[in-house]
């Protein structure tokens, strides 16, 4: 009994000699100039609280307190020369940007990190007021800007995402490229369902990232996921209005990243133009989209709750004869059930060149307006499994 006392003891000692001699810092960015609910702008206090928390040994936390703070510059915190183990970004207020969108217009991205490690991102609302730049595009001037992204991870890796609100995107509302390791949890993301190209989250050239709990809607894509993308799930998410999730659209150059192992499950696509999208450019490349799975999921009044369109072309430019190059190949559908907002519920229009490939249909129960749908294929090799309705087309 002695010796396992004496053990103990020095186990408790050495432990607390690890949590004495570990760093932790907090900085709050009212203290560094900030101010809540006035027109005051609150970069610089942003900026400098990152500053100070990159430059700082140990963990680091940044607060925002509860108000609405004006960001009337985009924002770039870069990890290169970084001392910090782990910085978290921890907001309770609103970040809010300039209404007039030609303030941020030569920008990319308003809220932007860029080669960190170890960030986590909680709570708070994005406001990007981007109301004035839809109405803009929407009236047909020529003039207006492409419009920033609102939140964005490039060239990262270890990130938590996690309860955050994107309100009213210019453009894409969230972006992760060139990230690895990627948690986004319990998101909140709303505009317009007539805001054009706000998509709610976009991957590209990114690996092992998750995406769960969450609420998408939007004027475009819920999720899109570009060229390079491996290893992505996708869970419980509610996506409408909004495109639904597009694997693409892909094909755009010729030389391009294959996407592969992407998992989409239990969730729940309302009122949504697309349920699950495979899009590519019906022009020459090398893509390759391979081992996806759609499982369990709910269409409610879904316009193509499952589509893959190989023939994407928006004003039939540079696209010779209409031919994708990308190979499609092993996508399961497995209990998708719901309603079709058309007649065809299953449509598969696949490129002459590649044929889609291993193509699965597992126990699909869509329905239009209460009756039998029908489904359309081309190009398309596969085999059903259970009870299938509509009747499957696949070779």
């Amino acid at each position: 009994m002695k010796i396992i006392i004496v053990t103990l003891s020095i186990i408790l000692v050495i432990v607390n000699l690890n949590i004495v001699s570990a760093t932790y810092n907090y900085y709050d960015v009212v203290t560094l100039g900030a101010k809540a609910n006035s027109n005051s702008d609150s970069s610089k206090a942003l900026e400098a609280a990152w500053s100070t928390a990159c430059n700082s040994s140990g963990e680091s936390t940044i607060h925002m307190p509860e108000g609405e703070f004006f960001v009337r510059k985009s924002l770039k915190f870069s990890g290169k020369g970084c001392q910090s183990s782990k910085i978290n970004f921890v907001i309770n207020g609103t970040l809010k940007a300039p209404s007039d969108f030609r303030v941020l217009q030569n920008s990319k991205t308003w809220v932007l990190f860029e080669h960190v490690d170890g960030v986590t991102l909680s709570g708070g609302v994005f406001d990007a007021a981007g109301a004035e730049l839809w109405n803009c595009k929407r009236s047909g001037n020529g003039a207006c800007p492409r419009g920033v992204e609102s939140l964005g991870f490039l060239n990262s890796q270890n990130i938590e995402i996690n309860g955050i609100t994107s309100l009213d995107s210019q453009l894409y509302h969230i972006v992760i490229d060139d990230c690895r390791n990627v948690k986004v949890n319990g998101v909140t993301i709303s505009a317009s369902g007539h805001s054009p190209n706000t998509d709610g989250i976009h991957v590209q050239s990114s690996t092992d990232v998750t995406i769960s709990s969450s609420n998408i809607a939007t004027g475009d894509d819920c999720i899109s996921i570009g060229p390079g993308t491996k290893n992505l799930w996708i869970q419980d998410i509610t996506c409408g209005p909004g495109h639904g999730i597009s694997i693409g659209s892909l094909g755009k150059t010729f030389h391009e990243a294959k996407v592969h192992n992407v998992t989409v499950q239990t969730s729940t696509f309302t009122n949504t133009e697309n349920g699950v999208r495979i899009k590519s450019w019906g022009r020459p490349s090398d893509g390759l989209v391979s081992n996806v799975v759609f499982q369990h999921l709910t269409m409610e009044n879904a316009r193509n709750p499952i589509i893959i369109d190989q023939k994407y072309c928006p004003n039939h430019k540079n696209c010779p004869g209409e031919v994708s190059g990308v190979r499609i190949s092993d996508v399961t559908y497995d209990d998708i059930h719901g309603s079709s907002a058309t007649s065809i519920a299953v449509k598969f229009d696949c490129s002459p060149k590649h044929r889609c490939s291993g193509i699965k249909l597992k126990n699909i129960n869509l329905t239009y307006k209460n009756k039998q749908a029908s489904s359309f294929c081309s190009n398309c090799e596969g085999s059903t499994f259970g009870d299938v309705q509509p009747n499957s087309c696949l070779e």
